[in-house]
Parts: structure tokens; C-alpha cells; sequence
């Protein structure tokens, strides 16, 4: 063999590879997912990961999507916010993923807004945040303010009888926006400027002395007090340490939390929080047939009878299944075509109802308050009657309370009812 011949079959060779592996992509569907692995909000986000990877599995069980198989394709942008957007973009451009799933907190999904509406591609975003947004390309499956912080506090000043309140989070846009909200509600209810405490901390906080000795002070003036907590990631696991170090018991100033679960309750000693609370729109104990048939699933997928499910893997599997359905509606995985199918469908949840994608490109969810028991589940003691439509924008910040977001007949997301704009 002459060596110009050799020359050539080596090139033909490798045209081969990469036309056999080009061939090969598009036998899948790749499917993103965007969850810390690493770093401060590896603590909440990793179970997430786990979530997706199985529901790519039971779907391609199911025989795939458009008679071809899904491909998960995961990245680790490590808790750190700008690294999300990189991380986004080489899911698009690079792995050519159909939809994205991921992100947690508010400053991770800002962060790759730009990215998702460049590439057009797909955001499907699970945790429940501080509203005021409304995307083309993103789909808010986790709870916007008026389905847990607002429902959280109405239960806290009417069962509870708070009247004194601490507003703690972890300094980012979801804790400042939501408490924003919240401030400004309370004081239409007619709580006083002096009756409402607001604490910051960084992420990954693990100092907490101090701040509880104050929450002690400001709940020592006769007036029933609660913390309403948007604490987020790790910093919540030493939070609730000196609380119990400090004898804060529920019964004296109970804790609502708004980013605490199952997974984060696994890590901590929870018979000095039992009684404390969590608003969310699921929890693990929900006593449902579909429920029990996910855990049943989860456990056997995990190979772990110790790992437990969570609202934020709840959203994820109501996204998932409304994403699958949407792109058998439209026939193709096309953004454009899948977000214009994907509005009015409905996926039954796990708590018992079924979730219908809106116009806003929010959900409908049940609320739920949960007490914190020693096994680190929660017992639901309020629940609503019927599930609550999420709002883009809240009604009580003079701003917001004049927009709507309506992707369907409006194209719009933040469009003034008064003015009968579009804003920017």
C-alpha cells in the first residue's frame, strides 16, 4: 500500500467516525441539566440531578420521545452564578439539548436569562423564587410568592397569631424581592414598621449566634413573633443548630421556612426543630397513590430506601412530564413550536391534583404548611382547598400590581393593564 493511499483511507476513515457519530446524536434527544454539584447549593441541588437522570430513564423505558431515545446530558456550574451561564451556553450550543432543566436560586437563573433567550432555547426552573418575571423561554414549575410566602404568613398570623415578624434570608435577589413583597403586605394588614425585623446573610453563613440572640430579643416583647425564613443552601443547617443551642422552640417563636425540605432536614439532629414549619406545595408524606408510586421509584432507582424526595423534585417531574407532552403535541422538539403547544397542558402532580401550564408560564399548585417531625418529614397541618394559579407579578408592590404576563394571546410578560403596553 502505497503511503498516499494510506493518507486516504486514514481520511476516510475518520469521515466515517464522525458522520457514524453525527448519525449517532441525532438518534437522541439530549436533555440539560443545569444543578450544582459542588459548592454551597450542592447540599440542595445535587438530589435534583439525581431526579432528572431518572426520569430519562423511566421515559426511555417508556419507549423514548418520537421514537428516539433521551440522552441526559449533565454540567456542574458549582454554585457559582456567572459559571451558570457558560455552563448553559455549552448545553445549547454544544451538546445541542432540546430543554434545559436546572438552576435553584434566583441569581443562578438570572444569570442565564440571556443566554436562553439568545439561543431560543428552553429553561424549565423548579424552586419557588420571588416572582416579578415572566419569560418566553423559561417555564417556573416551583412556587411564585402568592403560592407559599403569602399563603405561609396569612396561616402564621391566623393560626399562629404572629403579630411580631422576622424576615431572614440569605442576601440575593429571591430573599430581598420576597421580603419585599411580604413587607409590604404585613403592612397592609396593619403590622407596624417596629413590628418587623429584616436580617441578611451571605451564602454559606455559619455564624449564627448573634442573629438568633436578636430574633430572642425581638420575640421578648409579649407580642407572638415568627421567623419567616428564606435562608438558602448549607447556611440552614448550622441556622437550626443554634436555634435548638439557644432553646428557640417552635411553641415560643416558630421558623417557616421557604428553602428548607426533606433533604436539607436529613443532615441535621431535628427532635429540638419538631414543631417548626415549612410552607411548600409538596412534601414527602403527602399520602397519595402517585406519591407512593414515585418513592417507590425513587428508592429503587437511587438504590437508597434512605433518600427522600422534595418539592423542588417535584416540580421537576411535573416540567418533565408537561416538556414530553408538549413535544408529542408539536410533533417536534423546536422551541418555538413546543412553547406555543405547551401552554393549557396539564400533568397530574404528586400531591394529589393535576398542574396546568398557564398563559404566564407559571403553574397551578396546591399549598401546603408542613410541621417539622424527629424523622425529618413533615406533618401537613394546612392545605388548600383548590390549587392556587401562580402570579408573575404581585399585586401588592405598586410597580407590579398593574402587569400580567401572557405569552399566549398577549406575547408579552409584563403587559400594564392600565396603559395597554407592552413594557421593554
Amino acid at each position: 500500500m502505497t503511503r498516499r493511499n494510506l493518507m486516504a483511507l486514514t481520511a476516510a476513515a475518520l469521515v466515517s467516525s464522525a458522520t457514524a457519530q453525527a448519525a449517532k446524536a441525532e438518534e437522541t434527544i439530549k436533555v440539560g441539566v443545569l444543578h450544582s454539584l459542588s459548592g454551597t447549593m450542592a447540599i440542595s441541588e445535587t438530589t435534583l440531578k439525581d431526579v432528572m437522570l431518572m426520569l430519562v430513564e423511566e421515559q426511555n423505558k417508556k419507549g423514548g420521545l418520537l421514537g428516539k431515545k433521551l440522552e441526559a446530558v449533565v454540567v456542574d456550574p458549582a454554585s457559582n452564578w456567572p459559571l451558570f451561564a457558560e455552563k448553559a451556553r455549552e448545553l445549547i450550543s454544544q451538546h445541542k439539548v432540546s430543554a434545559v432543566f436546572g438552576a435553584w436560586t434566583s441569581v443562578s437563573r438570572k444569570s442565564v436569562l440571556p443566554v436562553f433567550k439568545e439561543l431560543n432555547s428552553i429553561l424549565f426552573y423548579p424552586v419557588q423564587y420571588e416572582g416579578e418575571e415572566s419569560e418566553r423561554n423559561v417555564f417556573y414549575t416551583g412556587a411564585a410568592p402568592n403560592q407559599q410566602a403569602i399563603p405561609a404568613v396569612d396561616y402564621l398570623a391566623k393560626e399562629e397569631k404572629v403579630e411580631r415578624w422576622v424576615l431572614a434570608g440569605t442576601d440575593y435577589v429571591y430573599p430581598r424581592t420576597t421580603n419585599k413583597i411580604l413587607e409590604a403586605y404585613l403592612k397592609s394588614k396593619g403590622v407596624k414598621a417596629e413590628d418587623i425585623m429584616i436580617s441578611y446573610t451571605p451564602f454559606g453563613h455559619s455564624d449564627w449566634q448573634t442573629i438568633v440572640a436578636d430574633i430572642k430579643k425581638f420575640g421578648s416583647s409579649g407580642k407572638k413573633t415568627a421567623v419567616v425564613s428564606t435562608i438558602n443552601g448549607d447556611a440552614n443547617v448550622p441556622f437550626y443548630k443554634e436555634l435548638a443551642n439557644q432553646g428557640v422552640k417552635a411553641t415560643d417563636i416558630p421558623v417557616v421556612a421557604f428553602s428548607v425540605g426533606e433533604e436539607e432536614l436529613a443532615g441535621i439532629d431535628t427532635k429540638p426543630l419538631v414543631g417548626h414549619l415549612a410552607a411548600w406545595n409538596y412534601f414527602q408524606s403527602v399520602d397519595t397513590p402517585d406519591n407512593k408510586a414515585f418513592i417507590e421509584k425513587w428508592k429503587t432507582f437511587t438504590k437508597n430506601a434512605k433518600r427522600v424526595s422534595n418539592d423542588p423534585m417535584e416540580a421537576h417531574v411535573i416540567g418533565f412530564n408537561m416538556w414530553v407532552k408538549a413535544v408529542e403535541k408539536a410533533g417536534t422538539t423546536d422551541p418555538d413550536k413546543v412553547i406555543d403547544s405547551i401552554v393549557g397542558i396539564k400533568v397530574p402532580n404528586l400531591t394529589g391534583g393535576v398542574s396546568e401550564m398557564l398563559p404566564n408560564h407559571h403553574i397551578t399548585k396546591p399549598v401546603l404548611i408542613g410541621e417539622i417531625k424527629e424523622d425529618g418529614q413533615f406533618d401537613t397541618v394546612w392545605q388548600t382547598d383548590d390549587l392556587v394559579a401562580g402570579d408573575a407579578w404581585s399585586k401588592h408592590l405598586e410597580g407590579s400590581k398593574d402587569l400580567v404576563a401572557d405569552w399566549q394571546t398577549l406575547k408579552c410578560g409584563n403587559y400594564n393593564t392600565v396603559t395597554k403596553k407592552c413594557g421593554s
